[in-house]
């Protein structure tokens, strides 16, 4: 075919697609751009996804009336002992829901008399049984937080308890504090492998995170204190970097920072080390309390919270009240005296 014919059949079938009057089809509307998913997911709508993970939460927390928060770190990876006649299961990963291979599962009675059990699965049995406790602490813990808290008088809540929202020593915080009749709130991430966020999250304080440094703004800007729980990988990052901030002072309000379980941390690192070869400074130490029951780490957080926020916002308020009641029944004169009053007027 000739190219004279293609270009004729070409605007002939262009020609047909058009109305009577010969103008294009009318176009449909186009999306809004904050209601386009293909910008909003894309690489250049990644500034307002990050933007939208601190305004968004921040309007919820304003909404629920949340004034600060204490954070829990710890373990997603095992589950709590309920009874004697639950089984403990490691699970596959952190926060994952699946539970780790036979192999890695901590060994059972049986296994064990028989001699069936590897040297793998005989030592995360004797951990379980530890893991277990420390879920049961961070429950006991976190419910006599709660207790206290919601008996400070203040419109707002106070020191509300806050985990990543999985499961573990997470749930066991959330669990506590559920318990005892309070909010509690979940700083939940968007992993690969499937999670679920643990049922005893207040259900408006529910958070899903896409990106790890928003949620860790999240989890250190309320934060007026800090509890760490035995964990992994990302119970020791959250750590180091709350200490960190503290230490450079980046955070500027003064954070209790209770480390629970001395036999397990003492075990994973050895901070003396650190000082001794100078690279951190002796003070440095006192940024954290070391805790082994739930007793003693709530008498620390409470004696914290209470000197470096309590005792100053009474003050605060006591001076504030009686410069209200002294200004009560002034006038003009009594500031400007008479002659610049009655210029004044």
């Amino acid at each position: 075919m000739a190219p004279e014919e293609k270009e004729s059949e070409t605007t002939d079938t262009a020609t047909a697609r058009l109305p009577g009057n010969g103008a294009p089809p009318r176009l449909e509307k186009a999306p809004l751009a904050y209601e386009n998913p293909g910008f909003l997911n894309s690489a250049d709508g990644r500034l307002i996804r990050i933007v939208s993970e601190f305004m968004e939460p921040l309007a919820r927390f304003r909404r629920e009336q949340i004034q600060d928060t204490v954070v829990f770190f710890g373990s997603a990876r095992f589950r709590g002992r309920e009874e004697a006649d639950h089984e403990l299961e490691l699970l596959e990963n952190t926060g994952s829901t699946q539970p780790a291979p036979r192999e890695e599962q901590p060994a059972r009675a049986p296994e064990i008399a028989a001699g069936s059990a590897s040297d793998l699965q005989r030592k995360r049995a004797v951990a379980a049984v530890e893991m277990a406790r420390y879920y049961e602490d961070a429950r006991r813990l976190a419910h006599m937080l709660t207790e206290w808290a919601t008996t400070i008088p203040s419109k707002r809540h106070r020191f509300v308890v806050t985990s990543g929202g999985g499961p573990g020593i997470m749930e066991a915080a959330n669990r506590g504090a559920y318990e005892a009749g309070g909010k509690t709130i979940g700083l939940n991430i968007s992993l690969p492998f499937e999670q679920f966020p643990n049922p005893y999250i207040t259900p408006s304080l529910n958070f899903e995170f896409h990106y790890f440094f928003m949620r860790k703004l999240w989890f250190a800007y309320l934060s007026k204190a800090l509890v760490v729980f035995p964990g992994g990988f990302g119970t020791l990052d959250e750590m180091f970097e709350i200490l960190t901030l503290v230490q450079t002072h980046k955070i500027a309000k003064k954070m209790t920072v209770v480390i629970y379980g001395s036999d397990y941390w003492k075990k994973v690192f050895n901070l003396d080390v650190l000082v001794d070869t100078g690279a951190i400074s002796p003070k440095d130490i006192e940024l954290f309390q070391i805790a082994d029951t739930p007793e003693q780490a709530f008498e620390m957080l409470r004696e914290g919270l209470t000197r470096n926020f309590l005792v100053p916002e009474a003050a605060a308020e006591a001076e504030h009240a009686q410069q209200h009641e002294l200004l009560q029944g002034a006038t003009l004169e009594d500031f400007l005296g008479p002659e610049f009053a009655r210029n004044g007027k």
